[in-house]
């Protein structure tokens, strides 16, 4: 058996196309843009590339897009200073601050201050308690929110299966569980999470209808670990040596492909699975909160 293949790469277009219709229709029936915010400080090359795509990204689909670049010895209270400031422009309806941060700048108290109703990367802790206790009508993390979103499109809706979660992370793993869990669209799961000091975590994904893997160690699920006919969802994305290729890398994710693809009935490839889903689902954030704080009805 040969596993189908989930495109994160197609069905982030199809996401696209359909927030960009919601764009459209804000700015012609209602004269309104919304508007994203990006703040990078420091000189992380791999920062500056991400917020350049998001940045590329929400303009060409017609999002205002604002960029503050900041540098690595930025004191935490300019910082502070500037989020205070987007949160009372009324043009800006989602705000981004990229981690890491520079080690004088405390991120919990940068991600505290943030205004949860414009907090589109999902990280506030009043987004991540509304997230926790099933609220629906919430900002949550996206590369979680696009796990579904791929779940949902491909006919493999989590409702009813049990799903194992490897990683427990607050940037996808306790987000993934949560969103699994909560009632309606996407949810009503059971739900096992599972991390690297899990004992014998090879008997505990191999119960799993549904994998989703986020545990940041390159081909860490090997094919003997997944039920056969499971769905694989891969998060991770490694960078590994390979004197073979130009770079004298490749990317790969937390699960061993070839020997997965072999046992799953579906399963996202690294690169082209989860990771294009992200940015596009920070663009369905951000017109989700602009619709919210204008109190338009679409």
């Amino acid at each position: 058996m040969s596993a189908t293949i989930i495109s994160g790469t197609e069905i982030a277009q199809a996401i696209r196309h359909e927030t960009q219709a919601r764009i459209d229709a804000l700015k012609t029936q209602h004269n309104f843009v919304p508007g994203l915010a990006t703040v990078l400080v420091g000189d992380d090359p791999a920062s500056h590339a991400y917020v350049g795509m998001k940045n590329k990204t929400a303009k060409e689909m017609g999002i205002y897009s604002r960029q503050i670049t900041l540098g690595a010895d930025t004191p935490e209270e300019e910082l502070l200073g500037i989020v205070a400031g987007l949160n009372a422009d009324p043009q800006i309806h989602g705000i981004l601050v990229q981690l890491p941060l520079p080690k004088q700048i405390d991120e919990g108290k940068i991600l505290l201050a943030i205004d949860p109703a414009k907090d589109v990367d999902g990280f506030h802790p009043i987004n991540v308690g509304k997230l926790a206790t099933g609220e629906t009508e919430v900002l949550a993390p996206c590369t979680p929110a696009g796990v579904i979103e791929m779940l949902l499109r491909t006919g493999n809706d989590p409702a009813g299966k049990h799903c194992v979660v490897v990683g427990r992370s607050n940037i996808v793993g306790r987000p993934m569980a949560s969103l699994l869990l909560r009632k309606g669209r996407g949810g009503n799961a059971t739900v096992t999470v599972c991390h690297s000091r899990t004992r014998d975590l090879g008997a505990v994904t191999r119960l799993a209808d549904i994998l989703i893997v986020a545990i940041g160690i390159p081909e860490f699920i090997r094919g003997d670990m997944i039920r056969p006919g499971a769905v694989v969802i891969d998060v991770g994305v490694n960078r590994v040596d390979d004197p073979t290729r130009e770079k004298g890398y490749r990317l790969v994710g937390d699960v061993a492909f070839e020997e997965a693809k072999e046992v799953a009935s579906a399963i996202t490839p690294v690169p082209g699975g989860v990771g294009p889903m992200t940015i596009t689902m920070l663009m369905s954030n951000t017109v989700d909160a602009a619709v919210r704080l204008a109190g338009i009805r679409e």
